[in-house]
């Protein structure tokens, strides 16, 4: 059984180190599971996991955390998302593409839309060009002001 005190010690011990990622399993259904994408740590910790059997396991990670921001590899402005969700470069899964790499846009021409809490939001050109370059991919979560297009 882990006292607070220990799992503050574990957590300072983690924060200090270059490990990403910590699963701690406590029993059957209670873990422990720390993820750290940059100097900060997310930690979920169910409230039974403190007063349960020490850890069985422990797993650390030191590989590194994969990007979460797309960077853009070709010059132009930049079409950031509005928000966080889900890209799709269609209006349904049969249907094709809104744009790809060399279709013209207008300004207010629909490009792609992100889906967020079940609603279906247009992302539309800021300005007219043509495609230089589609940042993310079909189906991809999306973060608020993360690249999806470049506009030349």
């Amino acid at each position: 059984m882990y006292s607070i005190e220990e799992i503050k010690e574990l957590l300072a011990a983690f924060d200090g180190s270059k490990a990403t990622a910590l699963d701690i399993q406590m029993g059957e259904d209670e873990f422990i599971s720390i993820r750290q994408k940059s100097a900060k740590a997310a930690v979920a910790v169910p409230a039974a996991a403190v007063n349960e059997t020490p850890a069985v396991e422990v797993q650390v990670s030191t590989e590194p955390a994969a990007p979460v921001m797309t960077e853009v590899k070709t010059e132009g402005t930049p079409v950031e998302s509005p928000m966080v969700g889900v890209f799709y470069s269609a209006p349904s899964p049969d249907s094709e593409p809104y744009v790809t790499v060399g279709s013209e846009v207008n300004k207010g021409d629909v490009i792609c839309l992100i889906e967020a809490m079940k609603l279906m939001n247009e992302v539309t050109a800021e300005k007219n060009g043509v495609i230089a370059e589609v940042c993310v991919e079909n189906g991809q979560v999306v973060e608020y002001g993360q690249p999806l297009f470049v506009i030349k």
